[in-house]
């Protein structure tokens, strides 16, 4: 699956992106970039942080990944990719899936044509509720 994704964008099969695809497809907690490159290292110890952004990133580009932009800079990367919500802790920045029915009851203005929604829920999580 992988090796055909990639390549059906133009793209390499490496085992670095592997272990970097083989690594969010194996947790919920949608890592940071240095989360992913402490949990590859393990497996590859000559990887480099500038290999994993890079793998995230083209991972990303393929449609096989999810980046979650935060309002101060900062991305998680998801390998679940169908449709659904996320919830933010504002305190520790974990983030975690939300199941939904779809779509919210929202009226885009006339002329808007959709191409997608994201919806995230920021808060506070179980171990940070004040």
């Amino acid at each position: 699956m992988l090796r055909s994704a990639l390549e059906l964008h133009g793209q390499r099969f490496t085992e670095q992106r592997a272990a970097v695809f083989r690594f969010l497809l194996s947790t919920i907690d949608h890592p940071t970039a240095d989360e992913v490159f402490t949990a590859v290292r393990s497996r590859i110890t000559d990887i480099s942080l500038a290999t994993v952004y890079k793998a995230l990133e083209t991972l990303v580009s393929c449609k096989l990944a999810i980046k979650l932009t935060n309002g101060n800079g900062s991305a998680r990367y998801d390998a679940r990719t169908d449709d659904h919500h996320h919830a933010r802790c504002l305190h520790c920045g974990s983030v975690r899936d939300v199941e939904s029915a779809g779509l919210p009851d929202v009226r885009p203005m006339d002329g808007f044509r959709v191409a997608g929604y994201r919806l995230e829920l920021v808060g506070y999580c179980m171990d940070c509720t004040p």
